[in-house]
């Protein structure tokens, strides 16, 4: 009977065990995680005896800086580089905040010509102009505790020794350089080819396409640096920059590479995954299928979405006010007597993640290398109007900045991009379908700050044209990888960011995929060859 009795107790423990393993799986199902991040240790020692060579060209130049390092104070205090602080007090009169950057940054400009020919010239923009590889200006300029990030263009004809071409508009190349990268479980990652012109200078020098844009990846003082230009990956066309023809204008960007600023911070500790806090609450309404449960046989090949629990940010969601609908805008649910419940219309719940959806963009998250890129999420639909108070015009329903952040968008652009850089992110927010002229109008355009929560515009439906597509907010995010800025899945995100505007935790409901019926608008054929910089999804 004894012995009975502890068998009996034995399943009975192994029972409850299994039950709660169940039921840890469970919670685990939806659990919400922060990303990955790590931070990489800068090299100052070498930046210094980059610098000091650079400088000792000019040997007019050399008695304003002091380049004996301060041994005794820490290596991450600034006063243990002089020459530094002294450099960004100089160049922050043309890139401000430069020694915000946590890392030497490094631009197109010859630091030493420059300064020898300010000092000796009357007209500094002379100088910059002389210094500057023939490159304009910069158009963006952010620095900031995870590194830095500047576009500069190349005016047509500009540069001489150019092959000939003309272009509609300045070939725009952007840099990168980050403390910080996203640690993306990422097939594609860590490809392409030396450039043999360059070996000498980048030694590790990388030049791949991927999701749109030749890039050029090297790693300097133990920092990943990224530099890129939008292209077509296929023969040229009037207005848009093939590849290859992109190649030799980067090249001359990364010969006239420099070190303009930067400045040391104290040490900091890789980011590991943790679980993300949500509401306690249960919303009463709020249900949303899993991440990568799509449309079924919507995405390239008949593959699946991407699943990725990752809330990449604990950001504001991006329309002002509630209830808000993620769903597709190109594929609709074909209704049936078994799915009929969850096959919803666009703007109700339950939600649906299509990242991964068909389109012609490259998408290295994706299963099949392409996707949409990021999430579509309509407003609620006005309700019948009364003689109540409140007053809702459909075609003034707010869109928002999600956090604090710079804005990157030249004028006519279709796309407004935040940036955000702080000690722990390098990130950025698209913002897509709003009307470029309205944009303009608002001062939605370059180098401008915003605040989280900040009206930037309303839900509209530009794509090319008014009226080129539904009326919807596309919404998606990319992350600093030693790649590059690569599209990453926000759904979780965006679903994390509207449980804290609902104040209430949804519920996951599925995985229920249903078949795809015929596409709500035409996808066309060449979408990959179409500037997705300019606004196209």
């Amino acid at each position: 009977m004894e012995s009975g009795a502890r068998t009996f107790t034995a399943r009975l423990q192994l029972a409850f065990f299994f039950l709660f393993v169940a039921g840890a799986n469970a919670v685990a199902a939806d659990e919400f995680r922060s990303p990955a991040i790590s931070v990489v240790r800068v090299d100052w020692r070498a930046a210094l005896e980059q610098l000091r060579g650079e400088i000792g060209t000019q040997p007019a130049v050399v008695p304003a800086f002091t380049f004996a390092r301060r041994y005794r104070l820490a290596a991450s205090d600034p006063r243990s580089l002089p020459a530094f602080v002294q450099l960004n007090a100089t160049m922050s009169q043309i890139f401000t905040g430069i020694g915000r950057s946590t890392i030497p940054v490094l631009l197109p400009i010859d630091t030493a010509a420059y300064l020898e020919a300010r000092w000796a010239a009357t007209s500094e923009s002379l100088s910059l102009s002389r210094s500057q590889a023939d490159f304009r200006p910069a158009d963006v300029f952010d620095a900031g505790p995870a590194g830095y990030d500047a576009v500069f263009s190349l005016e047509p004809g500009a540069a001489g020794d150019m092959p000939r071409r003309i272009f509609a508009k300045p070939v725009e190349v952007q840099i990168t350089g980050s403390l910080l990268t996203y640690d993306l479980n990422d097939p594609l990652g860590g490809k392409g080819e030396p450039v043999k012109s360059l070996a000498a200078q980048y030694p590790d020098l990388r030049r791949f396409i991927r999701e749109g844009y030749v890039r050029y990846a090297f790693t300097r003082f133990g920092v990943p640096y990224v530099v890129s230009i939008q292209c077509l990956d296929s023969v040229a066309k009037a207005k848009r920059l093939a590849c290859r023809e992109a190649y030799p204008v980067a090249e001359r960007f990364l010969k006239a590479l420099h070190v303009v600023g930067g400045l040391p911070s104290g040490p900091r500790m890789d980011l590991t995954p943790e679980s993300v806090e949500r509401p306690f609450t249960m919303s009463s309404d709020f249900t949303y299928r899993p991440p990568g449960d799509i449309v079924a046989h919507s995405a390239s090949r008949k593959l699946n979405g991407r699943v990725d629990y990752t809330a990449y940010s604990q950001i504001r969601f991006p329309l002002e006010k509630a209830p808000a609908f993620a769903h597709s805008q190109s594929f609709h649910p074909r209704k049936s007597d078994k799915f009929d419940e969850l096959a919803v219309g666009p703007t109700s719940y339950p939600w649906q993640d299509n990242f991964c959806e068909a389109r012609s963009f490259g998408v290295g998250q994706c299963a099949s290398g392409f996707g949409h890129q990021g999430q579509d999420t309509r407003p609620a639909p006005c309700p019948p109007h009364d003689d109540g108070p409140e007053h809702c015009d459909p075609k003034q329903r707010a869109v928002v900045a999600v956090r604090e952040a710079v804005l990157i968008r030249e004028p006519k652009q279709q796309a407004a991009t935040l940036q955000v850089n702080t000690r722990n992110e390098h990130i950025r927010f698209r913002y897509m379908h709003m009307d470029p002229s309205a944009m303009d109008a608002d001062g939605v355009l370059n180098g401008r700050r915003v605040e989280e929560g900040e009206k930037i515009g309303v839900v509209s439906n530009y794509l090319d044209r008014p009226n080129g597509t539904t009326r919807h907010l596309h919404f998606d995010i990319q992350v600093f990888t030693r790649d590059g800025w690569l599209w990453i899945n926000p759904y979780v995100t965006l679903v994390s960011a509207y449980e804290r505007l609902i104040h209430g935790r949804g519920r996951e409901v599925g995985p229920h995929s249903v078949a795809a019926a015929d596409v709500a608008h035409a996808l066309p054929e060449d979408m990959s060859r179409r500037d997705v910089e300019e606004g196209r999804e």
